[in-house]
C-alpha cells in the first residue's frame, strides 16, 4: 500500500462514542468524574474503537531497534554494540520490556529494522532497512526510499497484528544513538532549538550534553527538511522510520496506539504531520526526563498516564500503563450502574 492510500484511510476518531462512553459512566455506582484519568482514559479508548463497549482489548507491544551514525559522535554513554547486544538478551528474554510485557499478559514483537550487526534468532522480526544510518551530521541519514520502505514495513506489522484481534499497539525503541536522533527530528518539526529538545539520553555528563546539542545543530545544518518523510529520513533512525508506520497502520485500523518515551514521541510526531488525525487515536504513557519529550506531547495534544522518571525505552512504560487501561476498560464494562444496584443517584 502507497503512503497516499494508508494516509487516506485514517479517519478522525468517533467522538459520539466517547460521549455515549461518559454517559455510560456516569449512570456507575459513584459521584460523577470521581475516577478521574480513568474515566478519561476509557472514553479515549472508547472513541478510538469507535464504540461505547470497546472492551476488554489484546494488546501487543512492538519494540523496533536500530543503530544511528551519530554514535560516533560521542552522543551516548554506551558503546554502539549495545544495541545489538540487548537484541540478543530481548530474545532471552532477560530484558526490563520481557518481564514488563509477561507481566501485563502482552505480546512483545521485536523487529530489527537496522542493528549494524543483526542478531539472528526466531524471536527477532528482521526486517532490516540496513545495516545502521548514516553520521547525519554530514549528510541524510538514510534515504526518502528507505523511509518509505520503514513506514510501509510497521503498516504492515500493525494491519497483521490488528487481523490477529490485538486492539492496543504499545510502542518501543532500542538503539545506541537514538535520543539524538529524535532530538534531531523534534527540533526540526516543532520546531525547536536544539538546547530545549536534548537530554541526557542513556546519562551523559555536561560534556556530553553539550556535544550532543552541537551535534544536534549540526546535523540540522547539513540537511535540508522539506516535509516530514524528508526530515525522518534525513535525521532520523530505521527504527523511527518503522514505528511511525507502527503508528499510522494501527490508526488506519482503529487501533489503541500507546506510546512510550521520547524516541516514539518523535515517530509519533511524524505520523501526526503525515496524518492529523492519527494523533487521536494515540495515547501517551509516560513522561520521561528528556525535555523534548514534554514538548512533543504537548504538540499532540496529549496527557501522560503516568509520570515517574523513566528514561529506559523498550516500551517499558508503555507496557507498565497497559494495566492501567485494561482498569478503565473493567470499570466502563462491568460497575454497577444506580439503578442496577438500588443506590440512590444524587447526580453529582
Amino acid at each position: 500500500m502507497s503512503l497516499e492510500a494508508l494516509l487516506a484511510r485514517i479517519e478522525p476518531v468517533d467522538d459520539a462514542a466517547g460521549r455515549a462512553a461518559q454517559a455510560a459512566l456516569d449512570a456507575k455506582t459513584k459521584p460523577r468524574g470521581s475516577l478521574g484519568e480513568l474515566e478519561a482514559l476509557a472514553v479515549r479508548v472508547a472513541a478510538i474503537r469507535g464504540t461505547a463497549s470497546p472492551g476488554p482489548l489484546r494488546s501487543a507491544v512492538v519494540v523496533a531497534a536500530g543503530d544511528h551514525g551519530y554514535a560516533a559522535r560521542g552522543v551516548s554513554a554506551y558503546p554502539q554494540e549495545v544495541t545489538g547486544q540487548m537484541l540478543a538478551n530481548f530474545a532471552a528474554g532477560g530484558a526490563a520490556i520481557n518481564v514488563l510485557a509477561r507481566q501485563a499478559d502482552a505480546r512483545l514483537v521485536v523487529v530489527d529494522a537496522g542493528v549494524l550487526h543483526p542478531v539472528e534468532h526466531p524471536a527477532i522480526r528482521p526486517l532490516r532497512l540496513g545495516a545502521g544510518t548514516a553520521d547525519a551530521t554530514e549528510g541524510p541519514a538514510t534515504t526518502r526510499e528507505r523511509a518509505l520502505a520503514g513506514i510501509a514495513a510497521g503498516a504492515d506489522l500493525a494491519a497483521e497484528l490488528l487481523g490477529e484481534a490485538i486492539g492496543v499497539v504499545a510502542v518501543g525503541d532500542m538503539g545506541i544513538g537514538n535520543t539524538t536522533a529524535a532530538s534531531a527530528l523534534c527540533a526540526a518539526l516543532l520546531p525547536a532549538e536544539p538546547e530545549a529538545v536534548c537530554g541526557r539520553g542513556t546519562g551523559i555528563d555536561e560534556e556530553g550534553l553539550a556535544r550532543k546539542v552541537d551535534v544536534v545543530r549540526r546535523a540540522l545544518a547539513a540537511n535540508d527538511v522539506v516535509d516530514p518523510v524528508g526530515a525522518l529520513a534525513a535525521l532520523g533512525g530505521h527504527e523511527i522510520a518503522f514505528l511511525v508506520g507502527v503508528c499510522l497502520g494501527a490508526a488506519a485500523e482503529q487501533a489503541v496506539v500507546l506510546l512510550d518515551g521520547f524516541v516514539t514521541g518523535a515517530a509519533a510526531l511524524v505520523a501526526a504531520q503525515l496524518a492529523p488525525d492519527a494523533a487521536g487515536r494515540m495515547i501517551a504513557s509516560h513522561r520521561s526526563p528528556e525535555p523534548g519529550h514534554a514538548l512533543v506531547l504537548a504538540d499532540l495534544g496529549l496527557r501522560p498516564l503516568l509520570d515517574l522518571g523513566l528514561r529506559l525505552g523498550e516500551g517499558s512504560g508503555a507496557a507498565l500503563a497497559l494495566p492501567l487501561l485494561d482498569a478503565s476498560l473493567a470499570v466502563l464494562a462491568d460497575m454497577a450502574t444506580f439503578e442496577a444496584a438500588g443506590v440512590t443517584d444524587a447526580g453529582r
